[in-house]
C-alpha cells in the first residue's frame, strides 16, 4: 500500500460534497440535451469508470421522460483473458444494467465487446507462436483493447456524424494519463475535448479533477443507481491489495486503496500479477485461481525466452539487431507443451471452482479451431496435434464443426520424412521442416489448380530454409549486409526475401 499523498486536493473542497455533485449532474444534463450525438460510456468495472457512469446515469435519471430520447452506449471490452473475479464482476453488472435502464425507462445500453477472432490472445501466441508481450513488442492491447472498443465508436460515427466518449480519465491516476488528457486538443464547447486519434469524436471526463479519494467517498456515499452494491467493489480492491487493507476513506489523512489494478491474467507489462495474488492470499475462497498465477508464471512470466523461440521471423526471413539475430515466434513444441498446460489448468481449475461459478473457460472451442487451422494451413504443420492434445487433456473428442481443414500427409508419411532427417539436431529438424513445407506447398498448389506460380513458391521456401542452424543464419545474414539488390540477384533475383538482407530494427517487429 502506498503512503497516502500528504496535502492531496480533493474536487469536493471549494463548492462541499453534495454542491459539487449537483453541479456536475446539471453539466451532464446540459450537455445531453444540447445537441443529437449519442454518447458512449467507457465501463471496465473499476472505481473509476463505475464512478463516472453512476454520475451520468443518476443525472439523466432525473431529467423528464420526454427528454431522455438520446442513445446512450455503454460499452466494455472483454479480452477473455481478464482476472476471472474481474470478468464475473463486468459481465453481472452489464446484466444488471440492462434490466435496470429497461425498468426505469432509461437510455442506456449496454454492450460486451470482444476481440475479432483473429486478434485473440491465444490465437496469436499459441496459434502463430507470439511470444509474450514485451515493452518494446507489446501487440496485445490494440487488438484485444483498443480495436473493440474503436471500431465500435467508428460505427457509432457513421451512423450519426459524430459521438461523445465519456471516460473516467483522471489527471490524479498517472502522470502518463495526465500527460494523455492534457494532449486533447482544447474545443470551444464548454467540457469537451477532441479526441487525438479517433474522427469525430469528442471526449467528456466528468470526473478529470477527482482524486481516488473522492472517487472512494463518491462510491460509498452516493447508492449505485442500477442495483450493484459499491461495497463489493471495495471488497475487489480490498482483497487486491498486497496488505488487504482498504478503509473507507473519510480524509485526506486516509490511505486509499485506488492504487491497485486488475486486468489480464496473462499479463507480461508487470513482474508478477500482485493483484490475483492478493485476492489469493486475503481470501481462501479464491485459491482455485492459483494455477492461472502458476501458468502465467511459467510461460509468460520469463522474458528471456530466445532458447523456445525460432531464430527466423514469423515470414521466414531473418532480422538483425546490433550483430544478434532477434528471435521470432515460440516454437512448434513449445506452443503444443502450452497448448496442453492451458488446457490442464482449465482442467484443474473448473475442478475447484466455488458455489455461483459454474464453469471457466479459458480457451473457447472457436480459438482452438482457428488455433489448428493457423498450424496446418499457415505453418504447414502437417502432424495436426490440435485434436489428440485436446482429447488426451479434457477426454472428450475435439468437434470441429464445419471447419475445413484436412492434413495433406497421413501419418505413415510424415513418421518417414521423420525417419529421413532423422530428428535428433538442429540441422535434421530444419531439414525435416523443409521437406514438410516443400510438400505441403507443392500439395496446396496441386488441390487448388494454381501451379503457375509453383517454382517460385518452392524457390522461397528454400531460401528460407538455406542454413543448418541459427550460427550459419546469422552469418549468411551479416554476409549480406550492405548489399544492394543487384548484388543479390546472383542469390535468387529481384524477388530474393529478406532473410539475405541484414536489416538493422529495434525488435518490436521480431515475429512479423
Amino acid at each position: 500500500m502506498k503512503s497516502p499523498q500528504v496535502g492531496r486536493q480533493s474536487a469536493f473542497k471549494a463548492q462541499g460534497f453534495r454542491k459539487t455533485l449537483e453541479l456536475l449532474a446539471e453539466n451532464v444534463q446540459a450537455l445531453y440535451l444540447s445537441d443529437e450525438i449519442p454518447w458512449v460510456v467507457g465501463y471496465s468495472g473499476g472505481k473509476d469508470s463505475t464512478a463516472t457512469l453512476q454520475l451520468i446515469w443518476t443525472a439523466i435519471a432525473a431529467l423528464p421522460a420526454e427528454k431522455r430520447t438520446k442513445v446512450i452506449h455503454v460499452i466494455s471490452t472483454d479480452t477473455l483473458v481478464e482476472n476471472p473475479i474481474i470478468a464475473g464482476w463486468v459481465n453481472a453488472s452489464l446484466l444488471t444494467m440492462q434490466r435496470s435502464a429497461s425498468d426505469q425507462d432509461l437510455p442506456f445500453r449496454p454492450n460486451r465487446l470482444l476481440p475479432e477472432l483473429k486478434d485473440r490472445f491465444w490465437v496469436n501466441m499459441i496459434g502463430r507462436g507470439y511470444p509474450a508481450p514485451r515493452p518494446k513488442f507489446r501487440w496485445c492491447t490494440e487488438r484485444l483493447k483498443i480495436n473493440p472498443s474503436n471500431n465500435f465508436i467508428r460505427n457509432v460515427v457513421d451512423d450519426a456524424g459524430e459521438v461523445i466518449l465519456a471516460l473516467g480519465t483522471r489527471k490524479a491516476e498517472s502522470q502518463v494519463r495526465s500527460a494523455s488528457i492534457d494532449h486533447y486538443s482544447k474545443n470551444a464547447r464548454a467540457g469537451l475535448q477532441r479526441h487525438g486519434q479517433l474522427d469525430r469524436s469528442w471526449v467528456f471526463s466528468p470526473i478529470v479533477d477527482w482524486s481516488n479519494d473522492d472517487v472512494w467517498q463518491y462510491l460509498m456515499q452516493v447508492k449505485n443507481p442500477w442495483g450493484i452494491d459499491n461495497k463489493d467493489l471495495l471488497g475487489m480492491y480490498q482483497g487486491a491489495t498486497e496488505d488487504g487493507e482498504c478503509p473507507l476513506v473519510v480524509d485526506t489523512s486516509t490511505p486509499s486503496c485506488g492504487d491497485s489494478r486488475f486486468g489480464c491474467y496473462v499479463c507480461t507489462m508487470v513482474t508478477e500479477d500482485k493483484s490475483m495474488r492478493s485476492m489469493i492470499a486475503n481470501d481462501s475462497d479464491k485459491a482455485w485461481m492459483l494455477p492461472l498465477l502458476q501458468f502465467r508464471n511459467q510461460y509468460l512470466g520469463n522474458l528471456n525466452d530466445r532458447n523456445v523461440r525460432e531464430f527466423k521471423r514469423l515470414n521466414g526471413s531473418l532480422m538483425v539487431h546490433n550483430d544478434r539475430l532477434v528471435h521470432g515466434p515460440y516454437t512448434q513444441s513449445y506452443r503444443v507443451n502450452m497448448l496442453r498446460a492451458l488446457l490442464e489448468t482449465q482442467l484443474t481449475v473448473n475442478k475447484h471452482l466455488p458455489k455461483g461459478i459454474d464453469s471457466l473457460e479459458l480457451i473457447t472451442i472457436e480459438e482452438l479451431r482457428e488455433i489448428r487451422r493457423i498450424w496446418i494451413e499457415d505453418k504447414h504443420e502437417v502432424e495436426d496435434l490440435l485434436p489428440a492434445v485436446y482429447e488426451d487433456t479434457l477426454k472428450r473428442p475435439f468437434s470441429a464443426n464445419s471447419v475445413s481443414v484436412v492434413p495433406l500427409l497421413r501419418t505413415s508419411e510424415i513418421e518417414t520424412l521423420r525417419e529421413i532427417s532423422d530428428g535428433q539436431t538442429v540441422e535434421s529438424r530444419l531439414h525435416y521442416e523443409l521437406l514438410r513445407e516443400l510438400i505441403t506447398t507443392q500439395a496446396v498448389s496441386k488441390s487448388t489448380h494454381s501451379r503457375a506460380k509453383l517454382l517460385d513458391e518452392l524457390d522461397r521456401v528454400l531460401e528460407r530454409s538455406a542454413f543448418a542452424d541459427a550460427d550459419e543464419a546469422l552469418s549468411v545474414a551479416l554476409s549480406r549486409r550492405g548489399m544492394s539488390a543487384s548484388e543479390d540477384s546472383g542469390l535468387g533475383g529481384q524477388d530474393m526475401p529478406s532473410l539475405f538482407v541484414n536489416i538493422t530494427l529495434p525488435e518490436q517487429n521480431d515475429v512479423s
